[in-house]
């Protein structure tokens, strides 16, 4: 019996993944770009309309859901959701109060694709300006341009109504003061995984118990976080976040009833980075990608590696050839391991979330690893008439580390944050 590449290619995803297909990510598509033809009755397995989300999204998708569903927009939708988090200084990993880059400067990122116009709009490296995202739409619908960077942005911005204001709050300053006490020999500087003179660190035996000198520099930074004037009931939070930079970004999706489809991703990039790094969220086609035939997908994690696979165009293609939104998903999370060569003692410092949304409605969430070092399992929400989260498919069972690293921290000490 003959094989075709589309066989091979499900089959040896599906092998390397020890979980099945849920019943939301499972069947073949509706009719696609290209022809492809799914199960008759598609239409009828999934739920229109639906919006999928990251987990920072949980608390704004219901007035979303409620827009969209009375004939809002789909792009206008999912910009209502991430826009929650911008706004949010509670919320350190986009917009206001996002943690800062090395030398204490928020900049952020953000890009958008409205698949019933089939636009895009997209900004990186902005300062100054909150709401990132409604700034990628307005370089969508106002400009002649699909990208603007930086310093260009921030007065395009400005010069469409945005106001500047200072995105670091006071808290985000402290913790990032209290980052640079903590990581005072530690930075970007230096070979990447990607290097293949990289070694993984080496734990230094220091003459007591691991989990005993882990607990001694969890006080010390409490202490220290108190000389910085972290309130009491922050400290332990701005100590996780030290020990655990966030990656943080937004991504939603949102579709209608009549099948149209957008998507959008926003973020302050990762924490304490080096100036004028530009990760995958403001990447059409790495951290969001939508083609009103077929789908829209985007993601979150480290944003270098889905640059390297471009990892939401793959997904829409995968799906476009006749994958299920797991299995594709699942594919580009195979690409990133094999840039690798399958070297797990690298791979254990990746980790990337996958959030797609097919255009009939079908859904799936998956994820390089089960959740990060330290914190719980990576999840999607959902709501297509009922909010909910949803845990990702994962890869690889286990929880991924921070890089640049630092020495293991101990499971009893990682207890104490979740």
């Amino acid at each position: 019996m003959s094989v075709t590449r589309r066989d091979f290619v499900r089959t040896s995803v599906l092998g390397a993944v020890a979980t099945g297909i849920g019943a939301h990510g499972a069947a073949s598509g509706p009719p696609n770009g290209n022809g492809a033809q799914g199960h008759a009755s598609a239409n009828d397995m999934y739920k229109r309309p639906i919006i999928i989300t990251a987990h920072n999204g949980f608390n704004y998708i219901d007035d979303a859901y409620a827009f969209l569903k009375n004939g809002g927009d789909t792009l206008d939708a999912a910009l209502r959701v991430v826009k929650g988090p911008e706004d949010d200084p509670k919320d350190t990993s986009v917009g206001l109060g996002g943690l800062p880059n090395e030398e204490g400067v928020v900049e952020l990122d953000s890009c958008c694709m409205h698949g019933p116009t089939r636009r895009a709009g997209s900004v990186g490296g902005v300062r100054n300006i909150k709401n990132v995202s409604l700034v990628a739409k307005a370089v969508m619908e106002q400009t002649g341009h699909v990208m603007l960077v930086g310093e260009g942005a921030e007065r395009f911005a400005v010069a469409m109504g945005f106001p500047r204001e200072n995105l670091l709050t006071d808290h985000s300053r402290k913790v990032w003061l209290l980052w640079k006490e903590y990581h005072s020999t530690t930075d970007w500087w230096g070979p990447a995984l990607a290097d293949p003179h990289w070694q993984p660190p080496q734990e230094q035996p220091e003459g007591k118990p691991q989990s005993e000198l882990w607990q001694e520099r969890v006080r010390r930074l409490e202490k220290h976080a108190a000389n910085l004037g972290i309130v009491p009931e922050l400290r332990r939070d701005a100590v996780y976040k030290v020990l655990f930079p966030p990656t943080g970004t937004i991504h939603c999706s949102a579709l209608n009833e009549k099948g149209e489809i957008s998507g959008c991703t926003t973020t302050s990039g990762l924490a304490y980075k080096l100036p004028g790094r530009v990760g995958d969220s403001p990447i059409i086609g790495a951290g969001c990608y939508t083609d009103q035939d077929v789908g829209s997908a985007g993601a979150t994690g480290s944003g270098e590696e889905n640059i390297k696979v471009a990892g939401a165009h793959t997904i829409i293609e995968n799906m476009r050839h006749g994958m299920s939104p797991k299995e594709a998903g699942m594919d580009a999370l195979q690409r990133i391991v094999r840039n690798y060569n399958h070297d797990m003692k690298k791979l254990q410092f990746v980790d990337m979330i996958y959030y797609i949304l097919r255009r009939d409605g079908a859904y799936a969430g998956v994820s390089l690893w089960t959740g990060y070092e330290g914190g719980h399992p990576h999840q999607i929400v959902v709501h297509d008439g009922t909010r909910r989260a949803e845990d990702a498919t994962a890869l690889f069972q286990g929880f991924s580390r921070d890089f640049p690293p630092d020495p293991k921290v101990p499971a009893e000490v990682q207890k104490q944050f979740q």
